[in-house]
C-alpha cells in the first residue's frame, strides 16, 4: 500500500521545507524505493504563473507544461524525476475544481462546505498523485506555516489521512526553527514547543520533529523538546545550517531517520546507496582550479529566486567542469538604458574575456 510522509513548517517560513522533504525523498529512493513529492500551496491563485517574481519567486514550469511552485525544481533535483501537474496544488485550484462540481450538480443541492467538501478535494489531489506516479512513498509538503488561516484546509485534510491512510501508512515531519539568542548564547526551544502545540491542536500529532538552528543543538536541548512535544528523543533532528543544501541528505542518512520512517511505516527496502551523492558533494565542497564569470539579463535580477533553476543549472555544469561560476546580474532596464558605447565594451570585457572566448 502506497505510503505517505507529510511536511509541515513552524515558527517562520523559508526553514528549508522544500530541502528536507527533497533530502527524504532522495535519502529513501537510494534505497530502491520510488518516491514522488507534491507541494500544496495555500495561496488562491490558480497557479503561480501571474504572480509576479517578487511575490513567489521562480515559476517552475514542468515537463508537461505545467506553472508550479520553485520547491517543484528542488525536488526533481533531489529525487531525479520529472514531476507532473498532479505534483502542485493550490487553494486557488482546489475551489475552483468544488465550484465547478457544484455548478454542475454533482454535489446534488448540498450545502458546499470546508469540511467534507474542500478537504476532500485536496485529499482527492493527494490520491491522485499516488495513482497517476505509481509511487510506493509520497511526500507531501504543505506551505507555510501552521497557524496561518489560509492553510487550516490542507492541514485538515492531511489530518483525515490518517483515518483515511491508517497509521502504518502515514508519518508526520514538523519542521520548526530554534532561534539563537545572542544575549545568552543559547538556541531556545519555546518557539518549537508552541508550534507543535498549534499543530496538535489541529489534531496532528508529529511523528518527527525537524529542526532547523545556526549552531549545533545538543542532547539536553532534543531531549527537551521530545519531553514537551511528546515525540521520542530519536525523532527530533538537528539540522544546522551547511555549505550546501546538496549536503543534506548525508546529515539526515547519518543521523539514522530513514530507518525510523522505514520502521514506522513498515516498509522494507535495501541498504542505502549514496556513494554518488556522496561524490558530488565532494566535489561541490572541494576548491576549483577556475572560475567563469556568466551574465544573466533579466527583468527580476534584485531578487536571485526569481532565477533559480538557471541558478541551479550553471552551478551544476560548473561542478560538472570542475569550475567555480561567478553570475553577473543584469538588469534589463539598464540595458535599454545604455547609450554609451564604452559601457557596452567594458560590459563585454567583463563576461567575454579574451582567454575564456578562445579557450570556448
Amino acid at each position: 500500500m502506497t505510503k505517505y510522509i507529510f511536511c509541515t513548517g513552524g515558527v517562520v517560513s523559508s526553514l528549508g521545507k522544500g530541502v528536507t522533504a527533497a533530502s527524504i525523498g532522495r535519502i529513501l529512493k537510494s534505497r530502491g524505493l520510488s518516491v514522488t513529492v507534491q507541494k500544496l500551496d495555500p495561496y488562491l491563485n490558480v497557479d503561480p504563473g501571474t504572480m509576479s517574481p517578487y511575490e513567489h519567486g521562480e515559476v517552475f514550469v514542468l515537463e508537461d507544461g505545467a506553472e508550479t511552485d520553485l520547491d517543484l525544481g528542488a525536488y526533481e533535483r533531489f529525487i531525479d524525476e520529472n514531476l507532473t501537474s498532479a505534483s502542485n496544488m493550490t487553494s486557488g485550484q482546489v475551489y475552483q475544481e468544488v465550484i465547478n462540481r457544484e455548478r454542475r450538480g454533482d454535489y446534488l443541492g448540498k450545502t458546499i462546505q470546508v469540511i467534507p467538501h474542500v478537504t476532500s478535494q485536496i485529499k482527492a489531489s493527494i490520491t491522485n498523485v499516488a495513482r497517476k506516479s505509481g509511487a510506493e512513498v509520497i511526500i507531501v509538503e504543505v506551505g507555510g506555516t501552521v497557524g496561518d488561516i489560509e492553510s487550516l484546509p490542507f492541514l485538515e485534510a492531511l489530518r483525515q489521512m490518517r483515518k483515511d491512510a491508517g497509521k502504518n501508512n502515514s508519518f508526520y515531519i514538523h519542521v520548526t526553527l530554534l532561534p539563537h539568542l545572542q544575549a545568552t548564547n543559547e538556541l531556545k526551544t519555546k518557539p518549537t514547543q508552541h508550534s507543535v502545540r498549534e499543530l496538535r491542536g489541529i489534531g496532528i500529532q508529529p511523528d518527527m520533529i525537524v529542526c532547523r538552528a545556526d549552531m549545533p543543538v545538543g542532547d539536553d536541548l532534543r531531549e527537551k523538546i521530545a519531553l514537551f512535544c511528546d515525540v521520542e528523543k530519536e525523532a527530533v533532528v538537528p539540522l544546522t545550517t551547511v555549505d550546501t543544501i546538496y549536503e543534506v541528505p548525508l546529515i539526515l542518512e547519518e543521523f539514522g531517520i530513514a530507518e525510523f520512517i522505514c520502521d514506522r511505516l513498515d516498509i522494507n527496502c535495501g541498504p542505502p546507496d549514496l556513494s554518488e551523492w556522496r561524490d558530488m558533494v565532494k566535489h561541490i565542497k572541494k576548491p576549483k582550479p577556475a572560475t567563469i564569470t556568466v551574465g544573466i539579463v533579466g527583468k527580476y535580477v534584485d531578487l536571485e529566486d526569481a532565477y533559480m533553476s538557471v541558478y541551479e543549472a550553471l552551478h551544476h555544469a560548473a561542478v560538472h567542469h570542475d569550475c567555480d561560476v561567478n553570475i553577473e546580474w543584469i538588469a534589463s532596464e539598464d540595458l535599454e538604458r545604455m547609450r554609451d558605447i564604452e559601457r557596452l565594451e567594458k560590459l563585454t570585457a567583463l563576461l567575454c574575456p579574451a582567454a575564456l572566448a578562445s579557450e570556448v
